[in-house]
């Protein structure tokens, strides 16, 4: 069976009725963490190179983001499945999740949910004014997203414009204020989430044209190679913007050049018919992310 469901090695060490709530908040997969970490790490590091180079608060400041990180994608992952759990159970990659399979009641996910909600909170309030103020105008994409598909061909849109929130939370928590550099961040961002969440998509998309649910691996069809493409194109030329209009040395410039050699590579791999090359390559975006943030880590200090 095609499960997304995985059973981890420290797994054994949780006591077996918490199961349900590490599969709910998918620790059991962590690269949505990574995904939703990385552009505020990226917005963090970028923005320290410009002021005062790497400091005490710079790691701090990684350190929320990656609690934080985790905490939201709990929270955001709880929000999908309370919304989608009737859906869920129509999907065979999903109908074994707590709240589709009845491991979990309604009333459990709402209250784990509150739960992660206050932790997120009090995590923000540790931020300066500004990113308070970005993160609390993120929440309404965090809770509309799951309900994208329903509405619209372009849910990666939706996904891209919330999962990026941080590349403009990490700099401006950092500097007091957005700049041109943290918007390329994000566009740059935004690109990329289309791409690999289009990849993602392809492993569902014979069920989600039978219970009528959308996606841009729906309506890109046989030319989402294409479109994928395009959307690496745009966030290689946006992220290669964003530091032109930084302070980083030369180094950035054929970093910027293995970035572009793997993403080529993903196109090269990619069989969108084939779900578990979507998938390894959908994952191989958090090995990109690291790379994006060791380029800018070495450009900027």
């Amino acid at each position: 069976m095609h499960t997304d469901l995985r059973k981890l090695k420290w797994m054994e060490y949780v006591p077996e009725r918490f199961h349900p709530y590490v599969h709910l908040a998918r620790l059991d997969r962590p690269i949505g963490v990574w995904l939703l970490l990385l552009p505020g790490w990226w917005g963090i590091l970028l923005a320290s190179a410009q002021l005062s180079g790497l400091t005490f608060n710079t790691v701090w400041l990684m350190v929320l983001f990656g609690v934080g990180a985790i905490v939201m994608r709990a929270a955001g992952c709880v929000i999908n499945d309370l919304w989608d759990r009737n859906m869920d159970a129509e999907v065979e990659r999903t109908k074994t999740r707590p709240l589709a399979s009845g491991d979990l009641t309604v009333l459990q996910g709402v209250v784990f949910l509150g739960a992660l909600l206050f932790l997120g909170f009090c995590i923000l309030m540790l931020l300066n004014g500004a990113t308070i103020i970005l993160g609390l105008v993120s929440i309404p994409l965090v809770i509309l997203y799951p309900l994208a598909k329903r509405f619209t061909d372009w849910p990666q849109a939706v996904l891209g414009l919330t999962f990026n929130f941080g590349a403009l939370m990490g700099w401006t928590a950092v500097m007091g204020g957005i700049g041109i550099q943290a918007i390329l961040l994000y566009a740059a961002g935004f690109f990329w989430t289309m791409g690999y969440d289009t990849i993602y998509a392809h492993q569902d998309k014979e069920d989600d044209a039978l219970i009528g649910v959308r996606s841009t691996a729906l309506k890109f069809g046989d030319d989402s190679k294409m479109w994928v493409s395009g959307f690496y194109a745009v966030m290689l030329l946006c992220l290669a913007t964003a530091l032109s209009l930084s302070a980083v040395n030369l180094i950035a410039l054929p970093g910027l050049a293995v970035i572009a050699v793997h993403l080529f590579w993903q196109m090269s791999r990619w069989d969108p018919d084939d779900n578990q090359s979507s998938l390894k390559m959908f994952q191989s975006n958090r090995d990109l992310g690291l790379i994006v943030l060791g380029v800018i880590f070495l450009g900027g200090f």
